[in-house]
């Protein structure tokens, strides 16, 4: 086998690999004596087929593996004995298309390799790690909120008003006839909630306990239950009782409805919490920082191919985030702008840069960092976690989606052990307008 080489230009390769007809018809005549005794024929026993005959049989398909294998051969040893590594799959052709046996096989390669990627001195490095500790009022407003959602109604005179709670009995009817799914007893409803469908709730404001009420409605024309759907009803409806709004009480029995056993200790989950979520805010804030540095330490060149995937792949997202009613590829091609160009350098830049240290430090992901993330993921899909599970165990790319991030923090978090990382303590109002900032860039 020859492999000659044809173009070498920046990270340009491009290469030749000339097969002799001799090792292809050895390569076929190794498979057919593997094979032979295996192979049962009429006329023939088990085993002894005569080789011309099996040739005549099997030969051409046996000669496609023969090629594909060598020549999947010859570019491994190829990248093993250069240490070139492709930064996208190589373009692999047949040169000589009218070939027939007995002929040589000559294939053309082209790729780009990855580039040498500079050593990085991080000791210059220096990030402001923000801090913000929960306050008071924070853990204050939190328990407020959370109050609001467990609210309460105590008994009335009088009519009913918007927000109040009617607890009744109703029987629904259309065209005079009961319908399924149309009845309750001791129902509660807030009237404003919107629980029901629309102009149910508004006309039951005025009503007092002890009353009947007929309440006249017109199913929406695209109500889910298409037999119901356009259609009016009547529901008759006995008004057991009015409630009123109750205090919202911040104490142990409220804190006691949210699973704590004590308001001290709801509170302690709260600061929990906040204290995860301004971590993980900070956290962004000194990822950018940390980015913005590195993408000034080092130059190389890039793999064009690799840039240009990356610029493609930015302006149809932001086309997408600006058309959000087209999906999928369902649209002419997006040219990326010279904007998207831009940053798209950027992000290979330090996509190879991390790659390259990670793969320096032997930094890994473990089985069981990819199972918690995966799993993590899966509770965005109720009921279907299970589903999702096995999708990403058969889906070799979307495990590298699951794998990527993981890998990349891990891989800043080692920076940051190298860099010297100040903690600056701030107010909840300084880091968000640091996050916000990022969300503008």
């Amino acid at each position: 086998m020859q492999v000659t080489e044809t173009l070498n230009d920046g990270l340009k390769r491009g290469y030749t690999i000339t097969v002799p007809a001799a090792d292809l018809d050895a390569k076929v005549n190794e498979k057919l004596t593997e094979a032979q005794p295996t192979i049962e024929m009429k006329g023939f026993r088990k085993g002894k087929v005569p080789m011309a005959l099996l040739r005549k049989q099997f030969g051409e398909r046996l000669m496609g593996e023969a090629m594909q294998e060598t020549v999947d051969g010859a570019m491994a040893g190829h990248f093993e004995t250069s240490g070139d590594r492709p930064a996208m799959q190589p373009s692999v052709v047949m040169t000589n298309e009218d070939w027939k046996p007995g002929d040589d096989v000559e294939i053309t390669m082209t790729y780009e390799a990855l580039p040498e990627v500079p050593d990085v001195d991080f000791s210059g490095v220096k990030i402001d790690r923000l801090v913000v500790e929960p306050a008071d009022a924070d853990i204050d407003e939190a328990l407020e909120s959370l109050a609001k959602t467990a609210k309460t109604f105590v008994t009335k005179k009088g009519k009913a008003a918007k927000g109040d709670q009617v607890v009744m009995d109703f029987v629904g009817k259309v065209d005079g006839e009961a319908f399924e799914g149309g009845s309750a007893e001791d129902f509660a409803l807030e009237l404003g909630s919107g629980q029901f469908i629309p102009g149910f709730e508004e006309k039951l404001i005025g009503v007092k306990a002890g009353e009947e009420a007929a309440v006249e409605v017109t199913f929406p024309e695209e109500y889910q239950a298409e037999h119901l759907a356009g259609k009016a009803a009547v529901f008759d409806c006995t008004i057991k009782e009015v409630k009123k709004p109750g205090e919202a009480k911040i104490d142990d029995e409220m804190a006691k409805t949210f699973g704590a056993e004590s308001l001290d200790a709801l509170k302690g989950q709260i600061s929990e919490r906040l204290g995860a979520e301004y971590q993980g805010a900070a956290r962004q804030v000194v990822k950018r920082q940390l980015l913005d540095q590195l993408d000034g330490l080092v130059t190389f060149e890039l793999p064009p191919s690799l840039v240009e995937a990356e610029a493609g792949q930015i302006a149809h997202q932001l086309w997408h985030e600006e058309n959000p009613e087209v999906e999928g590829h369902d649209h002419e091609k997006v040219e990326p702008t010279d904007e998207h160009v831009k940053l798209a350098e950027r992000r290979v830049r330090l996509g190879l840069l991390l790659a390259e240290l990670g793969q320096k430090e032997e930094v890994q992901v473990s089985d069981a960092e990819m199972t918690q993330a995966i799993m993590n993921q899966a509770r965005q899909y109720p009921g279907q976690e299970r589903e999702f599970f096995q999708y990403i165990q058969q889906n070799a790319q979307a495990q590298q989606q699951v794998r990527a991030p993981l890998f990349e923090d891990k891989v800043i978090d080692l920076i940051l052990e190298r860099a010297k990382v100040t903690d600056k303590t701030v107010t909840k109002e300084e880091l968000q307008a640091e996050v916000e900032k990022l969300e503008d860039a």
